[in-house]
């Protein structure tokens, strides 16, 4: 998400931080959502992350039912709550008008609470789906159906998507990319650990039973399983490694169809992409041709009825969350507790809020704006947005390792980024998504396969830059280098423990501040600083400044590898970089806008706390979150994201403003070296 300026305050400022720090004694007031979380017998040099929330997570354990607990499941349950009102209130409309927004939300929530009927169809509603498999004779058959499974459940075989081209953002492409698996990356296939070899048996087990509930006897349901195992972990060890799909020039390999087509000869193309809707394809964007050469020869390896099992699974799989009880806990079993350590699933009704949310958000968030957003949400959030995009502008024009000429470029894009806040102009229109209170998986299937073909049709036609990617409703943010665009959805204002009010601006700006600045810096991270202001890859720097920025960007490639999220396993620095030099970017701009506004510049003291406390108090806040040991070992291995802990320890440890705040020195955990503190927006 963030130097020089704040030399000229630092001694003011660490003068008045010591005598607040002596005075206040960081005790738990209760009236304040940072005060009231310091747990005081952690030292905030040593971990901050912990002195700042521990007395929070020592309330408030994580409920049996969830991966983790904390800031994030506190909004999520507020906006659940809210959600639930909405679908509750659809629910109970008497012959709302076919069509209408409150008939689909209605009926969607409703066939999903009625267990009863789940549990006595079991799987029956996929039962056609089974028949079609069942009849396939030959290879384009399986790799027709493959492509209909794409618009309706998972992606098995390959991953396929229609995007911005990468290196013409004015036009959508088809791009292709490695897949096919079902756990959550290659690495649960082929790493050696005793956890990974125990992740292998239990999915194996979970396969067999899978292939048990669609009728196979325990013979074949075991044999099915062993096969499945098999393909899948030859999928794995031809796919690239996640770190080595993060760059975009080496994913950006641009063909014609004739010459894809001639790649994998056992793969008929015409067959897969007309299955999916698409037509008068003429060329593609593959991400791993080395994958599909691989595949192709597996098409092959691997017989008729081997894959007709395979695609049995993943179209199951993709659904298990919308059947009976028994389907679902299967899934549960090994997705929720083996791989995150969750005890016991989600009561029924938060599932299904969350999913009718999910399928329906556009319809939702249309109902959320008008009835909860609090109102001047747009506008607070176009202040924070556009002082943290001035700091910015200054921060790159002060930098000591860039030339003039790539800092002009540089605020060249800066000055085109597109800010889209609190929800869009325009809404999507659903009215072909057909739902009805006959079936809840097919209601899901029917709000994929509407999700797909809206996006496939979008190949062939003008980008749509007003377009956004998520609901107001979504706590969540994301920015988008093809349109150099960040889009900040309106609950993004919400801040646990100041329901109704607006907070303090210590907090907006270290928690919303910080997001802007988090998406902006994607722009400039290891990935978003290969497009340029248009959205297009293309190199603005000089061999020099690439030089500089690479070289810091490894100091906080290391300074992650190093940190031990549990057992002996590290954070993979190389994977988290570019979210860890946007975290890093978020907070110092986030600090740097705040010190323009009003509470600090008055030196405001809000319950003990001066305003650079409350900042990065605030700060990690914004990270509260108490995690699963099995669900950090998953996110490591499969996210690109750090572990929230460490999403505060390591931008915090390379701010000499917190040392100050906090007094950390030489000696304390979070300690660095001037020369290994690691400086780069």
């Amino acid at each position: 998400m963030k130097k020089g300026m704040f030399k000229a305050l630092s001694c003011i400022a660490l003068a008045t931080i010591t005598i607040s720090c002596k005075q206040a004694k960081f005790s738990s007031e209760k009236g304040d959502a940072l005060a009231s979380h310091i747990d005081s017998t952690t030292k905030a040099g040593d971990d901050f992350f912990q002195f700042a929330n521990g007395k929070w997570f020592k309330q408030n354990p994580i409920p049996a039912s969830e991966q983790s607990n904390g800031i994030f499941q506190l909004i999520q349950d507020t906006i659940n709550a809210q959600v639930r009102n909405i679908c509750e209130s659809s629910a109970a409309i008497q012959n709302a008008p076919k069509g209408s927004n409150k008939q689909k939300i209605g009926d969607f929530f409703s066939t999903g609470m009625d267990s009863i009927s789940l549990n006595k169809k079991g799987i029956s509603d996929l039962k056609g789906d089974f028949t079609k498999i069942d009849n396939i004779r030959d290879l384009n058959g399986i790799i027709r159906e493959a492509s209909y499974i794409h618009t309706v459940s998972s992606s098995p075989l390959l991953g396929m998507y229609v995007t911005q081209d990468d290196k013409n953002s004015s036009k959508y492409q088809v791009y292709i990319t490695q897949g096919g698996l079902s756990m959550p990356d290659r690495s649960y296939y082929v790493d050696t650990d005793a956890s990974s070899k125990a992740i292998r048996e239990k999915f194996v087990t979970y396969v067999g039973n899978m292939f048990a509930i669609m009728g196979y006897d325990k013979s074949k349901a075991k044999q099915a399983a062993a096969k499945l195992m098999e393909m899948e972990t030859a999928l794995a060890k031809t796919s690239r490694k996640r770190e080595d799909t993060r760059d975009p020039l080496a994913n950006y390999n641009k063909m014609t169809f004739a010459k894809l087509t001639a790649l994998t000869p056992n793969l008929d193309w015409k067959v897969f992409i007309n299955g999916t809707g698409l037509t008068k394809v003429d060329s593609v964007v593959v991400g791993q041709p080395e994958f599909l050469t691989a595949l192709n020869g597996y098409l092959k390896k691997y017989t008729i009825d081997d894959w007709k099992n395979y695609l049995k699974f993943h179209i199951l799989n993709g659904l298990t969350a919308y059947l009976d009880n028994k389907t679902y806990m299967e899934s549960f079993n090994f997705y929720a507790s083996a791989l995150r350590g969750i005890k016991e699933p989600k009561p029924r009704w938060k599932r299904v809020v969350e999913q009718t949310d999910g399928s329906l958000g556009e319809l939702i968030g249309q109902v959320y704006v008008n009835e909860y957003l609090p109102k001047g949400t747009k506008e607070k959030l176009e202040e924070i947005g556009n002082a943290i995009k001035s700091v910015f502008a200054q921060r790159i024009k002060a930098l000591d390792w860039m030339s003039a000429s790539t800092k002009e470029k540089a605020l060249k894009k800066l000055n085109a980024v597109i800010m889209k806040v609190g929800y869009p102009e325009k809404w999507k229109d659903l009215s072909a998504m057909q739902i009805d209170r006959s079936s809840y998986v097919k209601n899901v299937m029917s709000a994929n396969k509407w999700e797909f073909n809206y996006m496939i049709s979008k190949y062939g036609k003008p980008v749509d830059r007003k377009e956004w990617g998520m609901e107001p409703q979504t706590y969540n943010a994301y920015y988008n280098p093809s349109n150099n665009e960040i889009v900040i959805p309106g609950c993004n204002i919400i801040v646990p423990g100041y329901e109704g009010k607006m907070a303090d601006d210590a907090l907006l700006y270290s928690i919303i501040g910080g997001t802007f600045g988090h998406e902006i810096t994607h722009g400039f991270d290891d990935q978003g600083c290969k497009y340029n202001e248009l959205g297009n890859l293309s190199n603005w720097w000089t061999n020099e400044d690439r030089t500089k920025f690479t070289q810091k960007t490894k100091m906080i490639v290391k300074q992650f590898n190093d940190y031990v999220a549990v057992d002996n396993l590290h954070i993979n620095g190389e994977l988290t970089q570019g979210e860890n030099i946007a975290d890093l970017g978020g907070v110092v701009m986030g600090f740097d806008a705040f010190k323009n506004t009003k509470q600090y510049k008055n030196n405001e003291i809000i319950a003990g706390l001066n305003p650079n406390q409350r900042f990065f108090l605030g700060y990690a806040l914004a990270w509260m979150q108490n995690i699963r040991p099995e669900a950090i070992s998953n996110q490591i291995k499969s996210n690109e994201h750090a572990p929230a802990k460490w999403r505060v320890l390591g931008p915090l440890s390379n701010m000499p403003e917190f040392y100050q705040a906090f007094g950390v020195k030489k000696g304390d955990k979070m300690w660095r070296p001037e020369n290994q503190i690691v400086k780069i927006w």
